[in-house]
């Protein structure tokens, strides 16, 4: 069920750099035809950094590991797509739906394919309010044990943060910064949380990539890299548009799968498409870093 791009099983059977995206944020993150634009993009950075990009999707009753142009926009401009986490992979590859991949399945196929370093926006986390809903993304679990690097701009500020990272610490999953102390929080450049350890090149995040491998910790790692000072939006406007978007959300009864798509898109509404601009200005940037972290990782094996 597993299909690899021949272009991405060759550079993995030569052991090149390979980064691999996933497609929720094509299917539930934007509206198209931004969210098209910006996996065309995002691919294209990562191979202008020297590594093959691999996006990740469930298409045609398989799991897609690398999607070829035609891909991207048949996935870009479906109607109705499924959003799949690892709960829903087998359902939905059996209705032979197409679906977007979160972090969580994305992880696993990335795994399953042999892919170290995966890219994304943010991760999901322990959403406001979960002593009561106990709504808490499947992304953290999975982040606790399987081996994959996934480099983001933190956690949506839509979330709670300082809990989310207690998940993480719970599950040993190391949290580092990447030319930061602080925790970054999507669209803010920093939550008021510290990052476990900082490191400021993609060659120290590459070699403590393999020392956790070497090791056979088993978890994977959380690198947070910071959304550029030029596209940040301010944290105190930021919160009060997300607050907002919560007693919306409550109001109207959406929860689960269905919050953070409700939540992001009412988010963009109330910055008057600011949080669009800079949701796609940070994924662009954690590809970059990915595809250069994956660089460094190549070079490290071949060193060997």
């Amino acid at each position: 069920m597993l299909h690899i791009a021949p272009e991405v099983r060759d550079a993995l059977a030569a052991s090149r750099p390979v980064v691999a995206l996933e497609s929720a944020i094509i299917t539930h993150g934007m509206p198209f035809p931004e969210n098209l634009r910006m996996a065309r993009d995002v691919e294209a950075i990562v191979r202008a950094e020297g590594a093959i990009p691999a996006t990740i999707a469930l298409m045609d009753g398989g799991i897609r590991v690398g999607l070829d142009d035609g891909g991207l926009e048949k996935l870009a401009s479906v109607k109705g797509a499924a959003k799949a986490s690892r709960r829903d992979l087998a359902a939905l590859l059996v209705k032979r739906a197409d679906a977007g991949t979160t972090v969580a399945a994305t992880m696993i196929a990335a795994h399953a394919a042999g892919i170290l370093v995966f890219a994304t926006g943010g991760i999901g986390g322990v959403h406001r309010g979960a002593s009561k809903t106990f709504d808490i993304s499947a992304d953290l679990e999975e982040l606790g044990r399987t081996p994959v690097a996934v480099v983001c701009a933190g956690a949506k500020s839509i979330l709670d943060i300082p809990k989310t990272l207690e998940v993480l610490e719970t599950h040993g999953v190391p949290v580092l910064g990447h030319q930061t102390d602080e925790f970054p929080a999507f669209f803010a450049r920093s939550s008021g949380e510290k990052v476990d350890h900082r490191f400021d090149t993609p060659r120290e995040l590459a070699e403590v990539i393999d020392a956790q491998r070497r090791l056979g910790l088993g978890t994977g790692m959380l690198i947070a890299n910071p959304i550029a000072e030029e596209h940040a939006l301010a944290e105190a406007e930021m919160e009060a548009r997300i607050a907002a978007a919560c007693r919306e959300a409550e109001r109207a009864g959406v929860s689960g799968k269905a919050l953070t798509p409700f939540l992001l898109t009412r988010i963009n509404e109330l910055t008057s498409g600011a949080s669009l601009k800079a949701n796609i200005a940070l994924v662009k940037a954690n590809a970059a870093l990915a595809a250069s972290i994956a660089v460094e990782l190549a070079a490290l094996s071949a060193g060997r």
